[in-house]
């Protein structure tokens, strides 16, 4: 899955973000909509795991779950803090779904061969996952790399940790960079390093939880309609 565009056409539409030479993009509910509720199977095979790992009822489960995603960051790092769960049994599990719900949608394929500079994937989910998930929206082929969970060392996003070891593998410079994130917290390492911040404030769970509104350059409604609107006039 590698792909690197070149220099297209000047719009000016993409003036504000002329800068940019790295364009990094979270995986879930930013690049697809919270509509197609992936999150709903993710969570329901979280919770079975869980009753399985400490035999307890639904609702214990789903405590537990949502207290080490928001103390953690993850509900895998939790579980590895916690429990000492295997990271690849956790994953291997949980991400056991039916991808069927999610759509290709081939304008915003289309606004990424417009996009100039190298695109990447910055994902708290794991490698495995995120291709599955990207071949089922059309989008296999536009990213040069996905830097995933194990490659954090499982200690995700928002964890200063986990960004600056993403700039180190990739060699990506901060300052000509630009993070789109449906989470407004894991915006706010990705501003203190220097890059531009897009927020994804699209109605996903926990989108507004911690939010630093100083560490949002730009807020959108839809990744989709916002890459179209600043590539509109540029030639694929």
């Amino acid at each position: 899955m590698l792909a690197e565009s070149t220099g297209r056409s000047h719009d000016p539409r993409m003036d504000a973000f002329g800068h940019i030479e790295t364009w990094i993009f979270d995986l879930d509910n930013t690049l697809y909509p919270p509509r197609a509720n992936l999150f709903a199977q993710i969570d329901e095979r979280m919770g079975a795991f869980i009753m399985r790992l400490i035999g307890c009822d639904a609702v214990e489960a789903r405590r537990v779950q949502k207290r080490f995603f928001h103390d953690h960051g993850t509900t895998l790092r939790g579980l590895m803090d916690g429990h000492g769960v295997a990271p690849a049994e956790f994953l291997s599990f949980v991400h056991d779904i039916d991808m069927g719900v999610l759509e290709a949608d081939g304008r915003m394929a289309d606004a990424f061969a417009k996009l100039p500079g190298r695109k990447l994937v910055f994902t708290n989910a794991d490698t495995a996952y995120a291709e599955k998930v990207l071949d089922r929206l059309g989008l296999g082929s536009v990213f040069e790399a996905v830097y995933d969970i194990h490659a954090m060392d499982y200690r995700p996003k928002p964890d200063p940790n986990a960004y600056r070891g993403f700039c180190a593998a990739h060699g990506i410079r901060p300052e000509r960079a630009l993070f789109v994130e449906d989470m407004a917290r894991n915006l706010v390492p990705a501003k203190a390093m220097g890059m531009t911040t897009v927020w994804a404030d699209n109605g996903a769970e926990s989108g507004s939880y911690q939010a630093d509104h100083t560490s949002i350059d730009h807020r959108i409604a839809d990744v989709g309609d916002w890459l179209h609107s600043i590539t509109r006039g540029v030639n694929a």
